[in-house]
Protein backbone atom coordinates (compact mmCIF):
# COMPACT_ATOMS: atom_id res chain seq x y z
CA UNK A 1 0.00 0.00 0.00
CA UNK A 2 2.16 2.10 0.56
CA UNK A 3 4.10 2.36 -3.00
CA UNK A 4 0.95 4.87 -3.74
CA UNK A 5 3.20 7.40 -2.29
CA UNK A 6 5.30 7.41 -5.35
CA UNK A 7 2.28 6.36 -7.75
CA UNK A 8 0.18 9.68 -7.49
CA UNK A 9 2.30 12.44 -8.49
CA UNK A 10 2.03 15.61 -6.58
CA UNK A 11 0.44 18.98 -8.31
CA UNK A 12 2.74 21.19 -7.27
CA UNK A 13 5.09 22.98 -10.04
CA UNK A 14 6.42 26.45 -9.29
CA UNK A 15 7.19 27.40 -13.09
CA UNK A 16 4.11 26.26 -14.24
CA UNK A 17 2.02 28.17 -11.36
CA UNK A 18 3.75 31.27 -11.66
CA UNK A 19 2.57 30.93 -15.19
CA UNK A 20 -0.58 30.45 -14.64
CA UNK A 21 -0.92 33.31 -11.99
CA UNK A 22 0.66 35.41 -14.36
CA UNK A 23 -1.98 34.66 -17.16
CA UNK A 24 -4.62 35.30 -14.87
CA UNK A 25 -3.01 38.71 -13.94
CA UNK A 26 -3.47 39.74 -17.32
CA UNK A 27 -6.62 38.59 -17.69
CA UNK A 28 -7.76 40.41 -14.57
CA UNK A 29 -6.34 43.90 -15.74
CA UNK A 30 -8.65 44.03 -18.45
CA UNK A 31 -11.72 41.83 -16.88
CA UNK A 32 -11.30 42.36 -13.08
CA UNK A 33 -10.14 40.38 -10.44
CA UNK A 34 -12.81 37.34 -9.96
CA UNK A 35 -12.31 36.21 -6.00
CA UNK A 36 -12.10 32.55 -5.22
CA UNK A 37 -12.11 31.60 -9.17
CA UNK A 38 -8.85 32.85 -10.08
CA UNK A 39 -6.90 30.59 -7.19
CA UNK A 40 -9.28 27.09 -8.05
CA UNK A 41 -8.69 28.28 -11.68
CA UNK A 42 -4.65 27.59 -10.95
CA UNK A 43 -5.60 24.74 -8.68
CA UNK A 44 -7.05 22.81 -12.02
CA UNK A 45 -4.48 24.58 -14.24
CA UNK A 46 -2.08 22.51 -11.46
CA UNK A 47 -3.95 19.08 -11.69
CA UNK A 48 -3.62 19.18 -15.64
CA UNK A 49 0.08 20.35 -15.77
CA UNK A 50 -1.05 23.05 -18.28
CA UNK A 51 -1.85 26.34 -19.01
CA UNK A 52 -5.38 25.77 -20.77
CA UNK A 53 -7.35 22.88 -18.30
CA UNK A 54 -10.11 21.88 -19.88
CA UNK A 55 -13.15 19.07 -19.00
CA UNK A 56 -14.16 15.70 -21.20
CA UNK A 57 -16.89 13.80 -20.18
CA UNK A 58 -17.41 14.90 -16.39
CA UNK A 59 -18.65 12.02 -14.28
CA UNK A 60 -21.00 11.53 -10.88
CA UNK A 61 -20.09 8.05 -9.25
CA UNK A 62 -22.87 8.07 -6.05
CA UNK A 63 -21.81 4.71 -4.10
CA UNK A 64 -25.06 2.98 -2.39
CA UNK A 65 -24.36 0.86 0.54
CA UNK A 66 -26.31 -0.35 3.69
CA UNK A 67 -24.54 -0.73 7.33
CA UNK A 68 -25.05 -3.01 10.34
CA UNK A 69 -24.68 -0.59 13.24
CA UNK A 70 -28.15 1.38 11.95
CA UNK A 71 -29.79 -1.93 13.35
CA UNK A 72 -28.89 -0.63 16.53
CA UNK A 73 -31.48 1.92 15.94
CA UNK A 74 -29.57 4.98 14.39
CA UNK A 75 -29.73 6.64 10.93
CA UNK A 76 -33.38 6.53 11.45
CA UNK A 77 -32.96 10.71 9.69
CA UNK A 78 -32.51 8.69 6.71
CA UNK A 79 -35.80 9.43 4.83
CA UNK A 80 -35.86 6.59 2.50
CA UNK A 81 -34.16 3.10 2.38
CA UNK A 82 -30.69 2.27 0.57
CA UNK A 83 -32.24 0.89 -2.14
CA UNK A 84 -35.38 3.68 -2.44
CA UNK A 85 -32.96 6.33 -3.00
CA UNK A 86 -31.38 4.23 -5.32
CA UNK A 87 -34.28 3.80 -7.62
CA UNK A 88 -35.08 7.03 -6.96
CA UNK A 89 -31.52 8.44 -8.13
CA UNK A 90 -31.68 6.15 -11.38
CA UNK A 91 -35.04 7.17 -12.33
CA UNK A 92 -34.73 10.77 -12.24
CA UNK A 93 -36.96 11.28 -8.72
CA UNK A 94 -34.02 13.39 -7.46
CA UNK A 95 -32.86 16.54 -7.75
CA UNK A 96 -28.91 15.26 -8.09
CA UNK A 97 -30.41 13.32 -10.84
CA UNK A 98 -31.62 16.25 -12.90
CA UNK A 99 -29.07 18.71 -12.05
CA UNK A 100 -26.35 16.40 -13.22
CA UNK A 101 -28.33 15.92 -16.56
CA UNK A 102 -28.52 19.16 -17.11
CA UNK A 103 -24.65 20.61 -15.82
CA UNK A 104 -23.61 17.70 -18.33
CA UNK A 105 -22.37 15.16 -16.24
CA UNK A 106 -22.65 11.48 -16.78
CA UNK A 107 -24.63 9.37 -13.50
CA UNK A 108 -23.84 6.13 -12.26
CA UNK A 109 -24.63 4.80 -9.29
CA UNK A 110 -22.92 1.60 -7.59
CA UNK A 111 -24.48 -1.39 -5.57
CA UNK A 112 -21.65 -1.04 -3.50
CA UNK A 113 -23.51 -3.53 -0.85
CA UNK A 114 -27.05 -1.98 0.03
CA UNK A 115 -28.63 -4.44 1.49
CA UNK A 116 -32.37 -4.88 -0.64
CA UNK A 117 -32.16 -6.06 -4.26
CA UNK A 118 -31.79 -3.44 -6.85
CA UNK A 119 -33.45 -3.41 -10.07
CA UNK A 120 -31.36 -3.53 -12.73
CA UNK A 121 -31.21 -0.02 -15.03
CA UNK A 122 -28.49 0.81 -17.15
CA UNK A 123 -26.69 3.30 -14.69
CA UNK A 124 -26.69 0.84 -12.18
CA UNK A 125 -22.86 -0.62 -11.64
CA UNK A 126 -23.84 -4.01 -9.50
CA UNK A 127 -20.89 -4.39 -7.58
CA UNK A 128 -22.21 -5.49 -4.46
CA UNK A 129 -19.44 -7.15 -1.96
CA UNK A 130 -22.44 -8.11 0.42
CA UNK A 131 -26.01 -7.15 1.69
CA UNK A 132 -24.77 -4.43 3.66
CA UNK A 133 -21.72 -4.77 6.24
CA UNK A 134 -22.08 -6.22 9.57
CA UNK A 135 -22.17 -4.22 13.00
CA UNK A 136 -19.24 -2.73 14.03
CA UNK A 137 -20.38 -2.62 17.85
CA UNK A 138 -20.44 -6.63 17.65
CA UNK A 139 -17.53 -7.19 15.02
CA UNK A 140 -15.58 -6.01 12.22
CA UNK A 141 -18.06 -4.29 9.75
CA UNK A 142 -16.08 -6.08 6.95
CA UNK A 143 -13.35 -8.12 7.06
CA UNK A 144 -9.89 -7.29 5.65
CA UNK A 145 -10.48 -9.03 2.48
CA UNK A 146 -13.80 -7.22 1.76
CA UNK A 147 -12.25 -4.20 2.55
CA UNK A 148 -9.56 -4.67 -0.39
CA UNK A 149 -12.20 -5.99 -2.70
CA UNK A 150 -13.99 -2.76 -2.26
CA UNK A 151 -10.97 -0.96 -2.84
CA UNK A 152 -10.50 -2.68 -6.13
CA UNK A 153 -13.70 -2.34 -7.22
CA UNK A 154 -13.30 1.28 -6.82
CA UNK A 155 -10.31 1.40 -8.78
CA UNK A 156 -11.94 -0.65 -11.87
CA UNK A 157 -15.02 1.59 -11.92
CA UNK A 158 -12.22 4.58 -11.91
CA UNK A 159 -10.24 2.60 -14.82
CA UNK A 160 -13.13 2.12 -16.94
CA UNK A 161 -14.50 6.01 -16.91
CA UNK A 162 -14.24 7.82 -18.94
CA UNK A 163 -13.67 12.02 -18.92
CA UNK A 164 -10.67 13.62 -16.65
CA UNK A 165 -13.19 14.89 -13.66
CA UNK A 166 -15.38 12.69 -11.61
CA UNK A 167 -17.99 13.92 -8.49
CA UNK A 168 -17.73 11.19 -6.00
CA UNK A 169 -20.68 10.90 -3.57
CA UNK A 170 -21.90 7.85 -0.92
CA UNK A 171 -25.52 7.07 0.65
CA UNK A 172 -26.62 4.77 2.36
CA UNK A 173 -28.43 3.90 5.99
CA UNK A 174 -25.90 4.74 8.45
CA UNK A 175 -23.42 5.58 6.40
CA UNK A 176 -23.52 9.04 8.11
CA UNK A 177 -22.69 7.26 11.39
CA UNK A 178 -19.45 4.88 9.89
CA UNK A 179 -17.86 7.79 8.31
CA UNK A 180 -17.76 9.89 11.46
CA UNK A 181 -16.43 6.18 12.84
CA UNK A 182 -13.47 6.72 10.00
CA UNK A 183 -12.84 9.99 10.63
CA UNK A 184 -12.84 10.28 13.89
CA UNK A 185 -10.15 7.25 14.37
CA UNK A 186 -7.74 8.40 11.27
CA UNK A 187 -8.03 12.03 12.30
CA UNK A 188 -7.55 11.29 16.13
CA UNK A 189 -11.39 13.67 16.53
CA UNK A 190 -13.51 13.25 19.13
CA UNK A 191 -16.48 11.19 16.77
CA UNK A 192 -19.10 13.88 18.48
CA UNK A 193 -17.86 16.17 16.47
CA UNK A 194 -18.77 14.47 13.45
CA UNK A 195 -22.41 13.55 13.77
CA UNK A 196 -23.93 16.92 15.72
CA UNK A 197 -26.14 17.82 12.52
CA UNK A 198 -26.98 21.08 14.05
CA UNK A 199 -29.24 22.75 16.97
CA UNK A 200 -32.44 20.48 15.74
CA UNK A 201 -30.67 17.34 16.75
CA UNK A 202 -32.40 16.37 19.81
CA UNK A 203 -30.07 15.41 23.15
CA UNK A 204 -31.51 12.57 23.32
CA UNK A 205 -31.01 11.28 20.07
CA UNK A 206 -27.46 12.55 19.99
CA UNK A 207 -27.33 10.55 23.64
CA UNK A 208 -28.38 7.30 22.59
CA UNK A 209 -26.30 7.67 19.07
CA UNK A 210 -22.48 8.27 21.13
CA UNK A 211 -23.63 5.17 23.40
CA UNK A 212 -23.37 3.27 20.05
CA UNK A 213 -20.76 4.90 18.32
CA UNK A 214 -18.49 5.03 21.66
CA UNK A 215 -19.22 1.19 22.54
CA UNK A 216 -17.96 0.65 18.59
CA UNK A 217 -14.64 2.64 18.84
CA UNK A 218 -14.20 0.41 22.13
CA UNK A 219 -14.41 -2.72 20.26
CA UNK A 220 -11.89 -1.70 18.13
CA UNK A 221 -9.68 0.82 20.62
CA UNK A 222 -6.59 -0.67 18.91
CA UNK A 223 -7.15 -0.56 15.34
CA UNK A 224 -4.95 2.34 13.47
CA UNK A 225 -4.28 1.02 10.00
CA UNK A 226 -5.89 2.97 7.26
CA UNK A 227 -7.09 0.34 5.80
CA UNK A 228 -8.17 -1.96 8.97
CA UNK A 229 -9.99 0.91 10.52
CA UNK A 230 -12.03 0.83 7.37
CA UNK A 231 -12.47 -2.54 7.76
CA UNK A 232 -13.63 -1.90 11.48
CA UNK A 233 -15.86 0.53 10.69
CA UNK A 234 -16.27 1.16 7.24
CA UNK A 235 -18.97 0.72 4.44
CA UNK A 236 -18.64 -0.66 0.82
CA UNK A 237 -19.23 2.32 -0.57
CA UNK A 238 -16.53 4.52 1.43
CA UNK A 239 -13.98 1.52 0.37
CA UNK A 240 -15.15 1.63 -3.32
CA UNK A 241 -14.62 5.43 -3.11
CA UNK A 242 -11.16 5.47 -2.04
CA UNK A 243 -10.24 3.27 -5.08
CA UNK A 244 -11.59 5.41 -7.49
CA UNK A 245 -10.05 8.37 -5.94
CA UNK A 246 -6.56 6.06 -6.15
CA UNK A 247 -7.36 5.44 -10.01
CA UNK A 248 -8.23 9.18 -10.66
CA UNK A 249 -5.19 10.95 -8.95
CA UNK A 250 -2.70 8.54 -10.65
CA UNK A 251 -4.31 9.51 -13.81
CA UNK A 252 -3.96 13.32 -12.91
CA UNK A 253 -8.28 13.89 -13.03
CA UNK A 254 -9.85 16.01 -10.85
CA UNK A 255 -11.93 14.97 -7.90
CA UNK A 256 -14.87 16.63 -6.58
CA UNK A 257 -15.52 15.44 -2.74
CA UNK A 258 -19.20 15.86 -1.67
CA UNK A 259 -20.32 15.14 1.56
CA UNK A 260 -19.02 12.82 4.72
CA UNK A 261 -18.91 9.31 3.25
CA UNK A 262 -16.40 10.80 0.72
CA UNK A 263 -14.90 12.76 2.75
CA UNK A 264 -14.28 9.58 5.15
CA UNK A 265 -12.45 7.92 1.68
CA UNK A 266 -10.23 10.54 1.49
CA UNK A 267 -9.16 10.50 4.76
CA UNK A 268 -8.46 6.64 4.61
CA UNK A 269 -6.78 7.50 0.53
CA UNK A 270 -4.82 10.26 2.05
CA UNK A 271 -2.74 7.81 4.61
CA UNK A 272 -2.01 6.09 2.24
CA UNK A 273 -0.79 8.48 -0.39
CA UNK A 274 -1.21 12.37 0.90
CA UNK A 275 -0.84 13.52 -2.91
CA UNK A 276 -4.22 12.34 -3.29
CA UNK A 277 -5.43 15.25 -1.70
CA UNK A 278 -4.30 17.58 -4.34
CA UNK A 279 -6.34 16.52 -6.78
CA UNK A 280 -9.65 17.03 -4.92
CA UNK A 281 -11.73 20.00 -4.38
CA UNK A 282 -15.01 19.95 -2.01
CA UNK A 283 -19.03 20.10 -2.69
CA UNK A 284 -21.60 20.16 -0.14
CA UNK A 285 -25.17 19.10 0.08
CA UNK A 286 -26.48 19.75 3.17
CA UNK A 287 -25.33 21.95 6.51
CA UNK A 288 -24.67 19.62 8.63
CA UNK A 289 -21.98 20.65 11.40
CA UNK A 290 -20.04 17.27 11.12
CA UNK A 291 -18.98 17.93 7.41
CA UNK A 292 -17.33 21.44 8.55
CA UNK A 293 -15.37 19.41 10.87
CA UNK A 294 -14.70 17.29 8.03
CA UNK A 295 -13.67 20.34 5.59
CA UNK A 296 -11.57 21.46 8.25
CA UNK A 297 -9.26 18.75 8.29
CA UNK A 298 -8.46 19.13 4.80
CA UNK A 299 -8.34 23.11 5.53
CA UNK A 300 -10.77 23.22 3.00
CA UNK A 301 -14.22 24.92 2.47
CA UNK A 302 -16.90 23.68 -0.51
CA UNK A 303 -17.27 25.77 -3.08
CA UNK A 304 -20.65 26.37 -3.22
CA UNK A 305 -23.06 27.27 0.19
CA UNK A 306 -26.68 27.52 -1.13
CA UNK A 307 -28.12 26.13 2.21
CA UNK A 308 -29.06 22.93 0.98
CA UNK A 309 -30.48 19.93 2.59
CA UNK A 310 -30.30 17.14 0.33
CA UNK A 311 -28.74 13.81 -1.10
CA UNK A 312 -24.73 14.10 -1.14
CA UNK A 313 -23.75 14.68 -4.85
CA UNK A 314 -26.30 17.31 -5.34
CA UNK A 315 -24.09 20.02 -4.19
CA UNK A 316 -21.55 19.11 -6.74
CA UNK A 317 -23.68 18.97 -9.82
CA UNK A 318 -24.15 22.69 -9.31
CA UNK A 319 -21.24 23.40 -8.29
CA UNK A 320 -19.81 22.20 -11.46
CA UNK A 321 -20.60 25.17 -13.04
CA UNK A 322 -18.16 27.64 -10.80
CA UNK A 323 -15.33 24.88 -12.25
CA UNK A 324 -15.65 25.41 -15.38
CA UNK A 325 -16.13 28.65 -15.36
CA UNK A 326 -12.52 28.87 -13.53
CA UNK A 327 -11.17 26.25 -16.42
CA UNK A 328 -12.63 29.16 -18.95
CA UNK A 329 -10.56 31.92 -17.17
CA UNK A 330 -7.39 29.99 -18.43
CA UNK A 331 -8.90 28.61 -22.08
CA UNK A 332 -10.84 31.32 -23.10
CA UNK A 333 -8.53 33.64 -24.97
CA UNK A 334 -8.94 37.47 -23.51
CA UNK A 335 -9.34 40.05 -26.03
CA UNK A 336 -6.05 41.29 -27.62
CA UNK A 337 -3.97 38.06 -26.37
CA UNK A 338 -2.67 35.76 -28.55
CA UNK A 339 -3.54 31.91 -28.08
CA UNK A 340 -0.28 31.24 -26.58
CA UNK A 341 1.02 28.17 -25.49
CA UNK A 342 -0.44 25.27 -23.56
CA UNK A 343 2.33 24.80 -21.11
CA UNK A 344 5.00 27.30 -20.05
CA UNK A 345 8.46 27.47 -21.55
CA UNK A 346 10.01 23.97 -21.97
CA UNK A 347 7.87 21.84 -19.90
CA UNK A 348 6.82 18.58 -21.06
CA UNK A 349 3.05 17.13 -20.61
CA UNK A 350 4.15 13.95 -18.92
CA UNK A 351 1.36 13.06 -16.60
CA UNK A 352 2.27 11.41 -13.55
CA UNK A 353 2.31 7.05 -13.88
CA UNK A 354 -0.75 5.14 -12.97
CA UNK A 355 -1.63 3.48 -9.66
CA UNK A 356 -2.22 0.01 -9.44
CA UNK A 357 -3.58 -1.91 -6.59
Amino acid sequence: MSSYHNLISPTGNTHLEVALREKLLRRSQTTGELGELEPLAVRLGLIQKTLKPRFNAPQIVVFAADHGIAVDGIGSEDRHSTSQLVQALLTSRMPLSVFARIQGLELSVVDAGVAEPVSPHPRLLARKIAHGTRNSRVTSAMSLEQAHAGIRAGMEIGDALSGNAVVCAGVGVGSTQASALVLSRLANVPVREFVVSGPSMKPRDLAKMMVVLQASQGRHRDVSDPVEVLAAFGGFEIAMMVGLMMVAAGKRQLIIVDGLAACAALVVGSHIAPTVVDYCVFARSHAHLGLDRALDLFQATALLEVGMDSTDGTGATLAWSLIRCAAALLTEVAEGEEPGPTLPGEMSDVSGPRSRY
